[in-house]
């Protein structure tokens, strides 16, 4: 997801007719494939959805995750589903409605709207600079940019500091963003990390995030849309999510999805 070269972006495990499985044994499939998410595609509950899905990462489910949405309607498409509507595909998640749509640069998600905003005190301020490796005056300016996983969004001043991190042991979502020289094929440099059983994991790509971040980057002038952002760079991966905004200001999230590897699932637990 989010690469248009295999096995470079962030994978996702998608199980197609999974209405058969309970929660447990969904859970405990996610649980083995590891990775940061597993979906499970089942009908719509609501007439307006045209299909459902369940997310999981290997320890719990999740209402709504960027990178599991897009991946999940690229499977779906793929095997031969029919959106009600020519406008895109209407998503059911525990979030609830999603809408996605065909774009240039591959399927992209309507960003949904932050839950938390606004400024970060100075105690936590200075707190995640610690946590990052870096001074509190190194950081441009921050807030809370939270749609569900509870981000925080940190401004660096180039794309450079934000590769140049060796975060320690992180407590809570951070989101960091330093911007690349103008005219270059991306506008921004992003890193994800979070806390994850007693361990700090940096996610290769991250829809969620960059919803929330191109909400913040916008709203503050500080990026006009379209833009591409880079993001998995640290970790050799070549992740690349495009943010545009509609003139009503609805924020969309897309890239390129690509099948790599498909199968059948024998399931005897």
């Amino acid at each position: 997801m989010f690469s248009t070269v295999p096995y470079l972006g962030n994978p996702l495990a998608v199980v197609l007719d999974a209405d058969g499985l309970s929660s447990r044994e969904m859970q405990q499939f996610a649980n083995w494939t590891n990775l940061s998410e597993t979906t499970f595609l089942l009908p719509p509950s609501r007439a307006a959805a045209d299909y459902r899905v369940r997310i999981f990462t290997p320890s719990s489910e999740l209402p709504f995750a960027g990178h599991p949405t897009l991946g999940s309607c690229h499977a779906w498409l793929e095997a031969g589903g029919q959106p009600a509507s020519p406008d895109g595909c209407i998503q059911e998640c525990g979030a609830g409605l999603v809408r996605v749509r065909r774009t240039e640069a591959g399927l992209a998600f309507a960003a949904p709207p932050l839950i938390r905003t606004g400024p970060v005190d100075e105690p936590l301020a200075g707190h995640i600079a610690g946590l990052l490796g870096i001074r509190r005056p190194d950081i441009v300016d921050l807030a809370w940019a939270d749609n569900g996983p509870g981000w925080v969004a940190v401004l660096l001043p180039s794309a450079d500091a934000v590769l140049d991190l060796r975060p320690g042991l992180v407590d809570l979502d951070i989101g960091v963003a330093g911007p690349y020289p103008p005219g270059g094929s991306a506008a921004f440099e992003v890193r994800a990390f979070f806390p994850n059983a007693g361990r700090t994991v940096e996610d290769p790509v991250t829809g969620s995030l960059n919803a929330s971040l191109g909400g913040w980057l916008l709203g503050t002038g500080r990026a006009t849309a379209p833009y591409v952002a880079s993001q998995g760079t640290a970790l050799g991966r070549a992740g690349r999510v495009h943010v545009s905004q509609d003139g009503d200001g609805q924020i969309w999230v897309g890239g390129a999805s690509r099948t790599c590897v498909a199968g059948h699932v024998d399931w005897q637990a």
